[in-house]
């Protein structure tokens, strides 16, 4: 098992969170929209802000969010925004049997579990072309999947999740940052071909966990 806690990679996932994940553009003091640059800027007051920044969680909209460092120390306490987690792990010795895995019921072997303070309770989300789609989840199945593997029980509320990708080969299993997440989730919509998503969606799929793996190995 292997953890990072280095900063997102420059420009992709920064381009896919904005494309794929906000639902409004930056705004400057007083409530005027940012005009439309390369710079990336800070959803919170518009100061442009490195490749290489946090992100926020909107927990009411379930929307990523850039930020700078004084608003990112700013919102932190608010109630309805939280930093995304830091935490990467590749959870090598995972246990997940088809079995319990059916029990979950998600139509694709593709899905992002964490604990939402909103809700109260744990919530499955697996990506689809129209974005991240919530599955009704069975709690009784979590708390065995968490007693099968205790480290679920540290996953920080809203900032990270358990990711589980039962499409690749070997399956891959992570804790990350909840923004990792919503990345996969605009991958996948973004190279979405047909009905059953193609060779592009696979593609980014594999790129993905590929990715993920390299990072929580460094």
């Amino acid at each position: 098992m292997a953890s990072s806690s280095s900063p997102d990679p420059p420009g992709s996932l920064v381009a896919e969170l904005r494309r794929f994940t906000t639902k409004r553009g930056p705004r400057r003091a007083g409530g005027a929209v940012a005009a439309a640059d390369s710079t990336e800027r800070c959803d919170f007051c518009a100061t442009g802000i490195p490749p290489e920044h946090r992100h926020m969680l909107d927990v009411e909209e379930r929307r990523i969010m850039c930020a700078c460092e004084a608003c990112l120390v700013r919102q932190a306490g608010e109630a309805r925004y939280r930093p995304t987690g830091r935490r990467l792990l590749a959870l090598n010795a995972f246990q997940l049997s088809d079995e319990t895995w059916g029990r979950f019921r998600i139509p694709i072997g593709l899905a992002f579990f964490f604990h939402s303070g909103s809700a109260g309770q744990v919530i499955a989300l697996y990506p689809s072309p129209i974005g991240a789609t919530e599955s009704a989840l069975d709690l009784e199945t979590w708390r065995a999947l968490e007693d099968a593997n205790p480290l679920l029980q540290s996953l920080e509320p809203d900032a990270e999740a358990l990711i589980v990708g039962r499409t690749v080969d070997p399956p891959q299993y992570f804790i990350a940052p909840i923004d990792e997440c919503y990345r996969l989730v605009g991958l996948i919509k973004s190279r979405w071909e047909g009905i059953s998503g193609g060779t592009g969606a696979e593609a980014a799929i594999e790129e993905f966990f590929t990715t993920l793996r390299a990072r929580a190995a460094a």
